[in-house]
């Protein structure tokens, strides 16, 4: 394992406050260059390969100059017990391991703990995520609004409602319905959005939106036994963009984490409103990474705003890519158009999620796809794809 001090080194290049807020505004790099153009030169000159295997094909993740496999490991269904079929995985090229705190409550972690106990530090990329970011700001504001009269309540909801109105994001096929609580959650962020401007100074902000990203951050080090992530994503399930544009507590925490070592690049995942969440963060010049919602009932609304990422160097990685065509082998096979256009689409005798990863990968702007492969005869299934897919 590499000191900490050579990471440091390497690491180095802090993002201070002043600088994040006018790379938000502006769309520029610090040294005033269009950020597209620069992207591509940083990321050919900073290419990164890691487990390198004629069995993968592999992908820029953006600006970044990280190699990853087309299709990563997600972690949901990863624990102490469950973790052996991902060094088949790995035997087979795959180089990116994705995990969160929430996914099994630090089970997920623990279990790629095993993992990175047997196998070199520098044979693959390591995601992790601050899932109680975007939670505890909504139950903040939560609190607040609860003590608010009813005539406020009611304006204060109004508001909410014309603003997940105004950007669509409520539209069934761009929601997507990909799990309960969703739409819950969908709610509760543009709540605590419109609330910003008026009650935002009620609440502690280094503490809850600084400090608790660098405790989280912490946790999840500890957990998995490593000392640095390569990407880390918050908020961990962004639900619209002004979490990304109000918040620069977020940055400071990044370049804090980064100065020392501890992390590298700063990403986000969104659900809810994806497309508005990856503008936000491609604008931001800051964010590096994108995991976000990408299947072939939402692609309509998602396209362009794949496109900017790619074109201004932020990686996006197409999460549930899947789940509106295929909920389980026991269930309704979900969204019945969306079926028929990737049936359409993608011929041959493949199941419906290999079906839906194939046409994933054939959009040269994705830089990979995620799978929650939960035991090795999914492995086996998804890790043949992309090279079936040029």
């Amino acid at each position: 394992m590499a000191s900490p001090n050579s990471r440091r080194r390497f690491l180095k290049g802090s993002i201070g406050t002043a600088v994040a807020a006018g790379l938000a505004e502006s769309g520029q790099s610090a040294s005033g260059d269009d950020l597209s153009s620069q992207n591509a030169t940083t990321a050919a000159s900073q290419v990164q390969w890691r487990n390198r295997n004629e069995a993968m094909r592999y992908r820029m993740l953006g600006r970044t100059g990280m190699m990853v496999s087309e299709i990563v490991m997600g972690g949901n269904e990863i624990t102490p017990d469950n973790y052996r079929h991902v060094f088949e995985a790995m035997d087979m090229g795959l180089n990116y391991l994705d995990t969160s705190p929430a996914y099994g409550k630090g089970a997920s972690e623990l279990g790629f703990a095993k993992v990175i106990k047997q196998r070199p530090r520098d044979q693959f990329f390591l995601t992790s995520k601050v899932s109680v970011w975007d939670l505890n700001r909504n139950e903040r504001f939560e609190k607040i609004y609860n003590g608010l009269s009813g005539d406020e309540q009611s304006r204060l909801r109004g508001a909410a409602d014309d603003l997940i109105a105004q950007r669509g994001a409520a539209e069934p096929d761009y929601l997507g319905g990909y799990f309960g609580g969703q739409t819950r959650e969908l709610n509760a962020a543009a709540l605590s959005d419109v609330m910003e401007a008026t009650y935002g100074d009620r609440i502690d902000r280094d503490k809850n939106y600084r400090q608790i990203i660098i405790d989280s951050v912490e946790g999840s080090l500890q957990r998995l036994g490593t000392d640095h992530l390569d990407v880390l994503m918050c908020p961990h399930g962004a639900s619209s963009p002004v979490e990304l544009t109000r918040y620069p507590e977020i940055f400071d925490a990044f370049n804090e984490l980064k100065v020392d070592g501890k992390v590298r690049f700063l990403g986000v995942s969104s659900h809810n409103d994806p497309a508005g969440v990856l503008d936000a963060a491609t604008k931001s010049g800051i964010y590096s990474v994108a995991m976000v919602a990408y299947n072939v009932v939402n692609e309509s609304f998602m396209n362009q705003a794949i496109d900017a990422a790619h074109d201004a160097g932020v990686g996006v990685i197409a999460m549930k890519v899947a789940r509106p065509v295929y909920r389980s082998p026991k269930s309704a096979n979900g969204n019945r158009e969306g079926r028929k256009r990737l049936d359409a689409a993608i011929g041959g005798d493949w199941s419906i999620p290999q079906k839906a990863y194939l046409w994933a990968l054939r959009n040269p702007k994705l830089s990979a796809v995620i799978s929650n492969m939960v035991n090795a005869e999914q492995v086996s299934e998804n890790i043949i794809l992309p090279r079936l897919s040029g």
